[in-house]
């Protein structure tokens, strides 16, 4: 895992910049179910009313709010409000003092607006005790009665005038109303209710609104609020449309900062994310460049193909997700609790239960599914190394007749990763059903434990629904973190295949301190050189011991398996030597840089590879400053005019990939174009004449030796007739040098040359040639 996370090292300031953003997002996102709760507990059903305290009341409600107040409870009402006229104004604008007052007169409030919002049958219970034990009998007689009088009946009684009225409770609904607030006003004037007696019925009262809730009792006091604001003359109504406006604009804000803020975030992880393949396949690209045979062995094409897009196309995928959603959610779920720690709501337990629940599910099904991702990139491997090989060879498949064989031996490796992948697709597709169970049970658990709290007044609507909110957010942030539990480990092996090939090192290495070769002649020297294969038990050349001068021709030849492609690929360092010493112009190739050396050599392999282009650009592959002149000269040489000057865009024709629309002598008179255009001081032909016709192959050794004199050609070859007037011809049997000289001193010294001329030849041409 921490290979993934080294690739965001170069990126740490945008990393930092993007957790900043992610914060403000989280902060945005966080903040939309409390405007939700504030539109619903305070907007709608509280009118848009925030606080106990009225905005504005008369002085008779002034007055009268009083009536339960203690000496300090009264100095904290009078220092709030200051008087306008006939009308006392709030003047406390600090949300922090407002709440404080809100906790601190709560109560007496309450108790006024109870007291003012009396219903009947609670106001005839109350004369019908207080007459009970009037002394006056008079009076106390109607003590029986009260049950079946009307309001007014009752106050002419008492000799009080008590006024009914139609008002909405604190759930919307119209009752009608004793103001009793008079009548204890005049009672505690005249001496009839002392504090003691105040305190009393305060007690009384106070237990009985305290069964309510909390919420319910705030609720009363707001009422109280809007009540004493609406006789003041406040438009209530427009009070109540200005703050939702207000919460309205402020959501909107939220959400287009939180808009805003993710596109960023989005384009920020898609860049980095995109930056980091960028380097990954940069870094892939130039280490295999510098790869030597020996590693290229070591991995296979196909291999380094997938590793190359498949697995960094993987690192990317993860690494957007990590920095757009891994982040976030760490900062969503811990902010999120906090959140719902305020709510109040004092469910905690349900969203415990709820994470629970979930990363035990997707640990389950982590620990179906994970091993089955641990192999699926092998599997992609197995399939692009057998897709690589029906193309490639297509040609023979066809001419053999296999292709239904090269078509099951292609289904069985594509139903292997069918199979891996369908089983790990069907582990994954219990995730968002399973989730969504989870989720909505949860929804309902919530709901129905809120209910049963919303019925006895201890919580809000709003709150609920903020609650259901912030817990959605909660278990999504932690399923995301699960989530990508599940998809680390699979970027994981990615991470770990993509580091094996960057962090393997060439075993072809450069000196520190490299010679240069300060006069080029192209002597090549081979001093008792022995070569094994990395891995290999025995020495695949043993003993190699000859030199190639300028302007002379040095032929190799054996049989197959002899080791004569290996020994070329010795003199550009492809390999390197296990014994001895090759030499260039009598510097250790193994000292020179390798720009130098191989700027010296002009090597064609025995596949003529092309690259799609068109012909000059193949031709001047090696040589960005070759002419139009050194082309035409090269393919000249190469006896290649013939087929170009045929096409009708010449030297412009276009070549596909791999050289596929011309014939193979074609491709190998281009490639040997391409190497003389190069202008070397040493040619490498690595039987580079087998797809050449004997006309073909005569002429092109011809121009070779008039055109080309002063170059060290070595020439690896199959028929003698190609090396016939070579300068030497060196015999190779298993990996030794049998025979080392020209033809008609090999005709007698060797007994394998003359076994291979013997081959080749009949005993009249050999007679003929000698």
């Amino acid at each position: 895992m921490t290979k993934i996370f080294k690739n965001l090292k170069p990126y740490w300031k945008v990393v930092i910049v993007l957790v900043l953003l992610l914060m403000v997002q989280a902060y945005c996102d966080l903040a939309l179910p409390q405007y939700t709760q504030d539109i619903i507990d305070v907007g709608i059903q509280n009118k848009g009313v925030e606080h106990i305290l009225p905005e504005k009341t008369t002085a008779k409600e002034y007055k009268a709010a009083s009536i339960f107040m203690s000496k300090s409870e009264k100095k904290s009402w009078e220092n709030s409000y200051e008087k306008e006229g006939k009308y006392y104004v709030l003047k406390v604008t600090d949300q922090g003092k407002l709440d404080k007052l809100d906790d601190e007169l709560m109560t007496p409030i309450v108790l006024t607006y109870q007291l003012g919002h009396s219903s009947v049958s609670n106001f005839k219970k109350t004369v019908k005790n207080a007459i009970k034990d009037n002394p006056n009998p008079a009076i106390s007689v109607y003590a029986s009665e009260i049950d079946d009088m009307t309001v007014d009946e009752i106050g002419n009684i008492i000799n009080y005038d008590v006024k009914t009225f139609k008002a909405e409770d604190e759930n919307g609904d119209t009752h009608t109303y004793v103001d009793m607030r008079p009548m204890m006003q005049k009672m505690i004037s005249s001496g009839a209710m002392d504090s003691k007696t105040i305190s009393s019925a305060k007690t009384q009262m106070n237990k009985t609104i305290e069964s309510v809730g909390s919420e319910t009792l705030k609720s009363m006091g707001i009422a109280y609020a809007s009540g004493c604001d609406k006789k003041a003359g406040i438009d209530v109504d427009a009070m109540q449309k200005s703050y939702l406006w207000a919460e309205g604009r402020k959501m909107f804000g939220m959400a287009a900062i939180m808009l805003a803020v993710a596109m960023v975030v989005s384009f920020l992880a898609s860049k980095v994310g995109a930056s980091i393949g960028r380097d990954l396949r940069g870094n892939l690209f130039r280490n295999v460049m510098s790869f030597s045979n020996a590693e290229m062995d070591k991995f296979s094409t196909a291999s380094l193909i997938t590793r190359s897009t498949n697995d960094v196309q993987q690192i990317q995928i993860v690494t957007t997700m990590l920095l757009r959603m891994v982040l976030y959610a760490p900062v969503m779920g811990i902010w999120g609790v906090i959140k719902v720690m305020n709510t109040g709501a004092n469910m905690g337990w349900v969203i415990a239960l709820g994470v629970l629940v979930i990363i035990g599910l997707v640990m389950l099904l982590m620990s179906v599914a994970l091993p089955k991702f641990k192999i699926m990139q092998k599997l992609v491997d197995a399939l692009n190394l057998v897709s690589r090989e029906i193309l490639t060879g297509l040609p023979v498949i066809r001419a053999f007749g296999r292709e239904k064989t090269e078509e099951e031996r292609f289904d069985v490796a594509n139903t292997n990763l069918k199979k891996t992948q369908l089983f790990t697709n069907r582990v994954m597709t219990f995730m968002q059903p399973s989730m969504m169970i989870v989720m909505n049970g949860l929804v309902v658990l919530i709901t129905w434990v809120a209910a049963h709290r919303i019925d006895t007044g201890t919580m809000q609507v709003g709150a609920m629904t903020a609650f259901i909110t912030y817990s959605m957010m909660i278990v999504m942030s932690f399923m995301i973190i699960t989530v990508m539990s599940i998809m680390l480990p699979r970027a994981g092996v990615a991470a770990e295949r993509i580091d094996e090939v960057i962090k393997t090192r060439s075993s072809i290495l450069e000196a520190e301190e490299p010679a240069r070769i300060r006069s080029p002649k192209g002597v090549v020297e081979f001093d008792h050189v022995n070569f094994r294969y990395p891995g290999a038990e025995d020495d695949v050349l043993s003993d190699i011991d000859f030199t190639a001068e300028p302007g002379k021709t040095t032929a190799i030849i054996g049989s197959t398996g002899s080791g004569k492609s290996t020994l070329v690929n010795l003199i550009p360092r492809f390999y390197d030597i296990t014994g001895g010493t090759i030499k260039v112009d009598g510097e250790d190739v193994r000292g020179l840089a390798l720009d130098d050396l191989r700027g010296e050599i002009g090597f064609v392999p025995q596949k003529g590879v092309l690259f799609s282009g068109t012909i000059a650009s193949n031709i001047k592959f090696g040589a960005d400053d070759a002419t139009d002149e050194d082309i035409r000269s090269a393919a000249e040489i190469a006896q290649a005019t013939e087929f170009i000057e045929e096409k009708d865009e010449k030297y412009e024709s276009y070549i596909s990939q791999g050289g596929s629309n011309v014939s193979g002598g074609q491709k190998q008179r281009m490639a040997i174009a391409r190497a003389i255009a190069k202008k070397p001081k040493i040619l490498v032909f690595d039987d580079s004449f087998s797809a050449l016709d004997m006309k073909t192959d005569a002429r092109l050794r011809q121009e070779l030796t008039e055109k080309v004199s002063q170059v060290t050609k070595i020439i690896v070859a199959q028929r003698i007739s190609t090396i016939l007037h070579a300068d030497q011809i060196l015999v190779l049997d298993e990996g030794r040098i049998v025979g080392k000289g020209t033809h008609s001193e090999l005709m007698k010294s060797c007994d394998v040359y003359q076994e291979i001329a013997g081959s080749q030849l009949s005993q009249t041409e050999l007679e003929g040639i000698e």
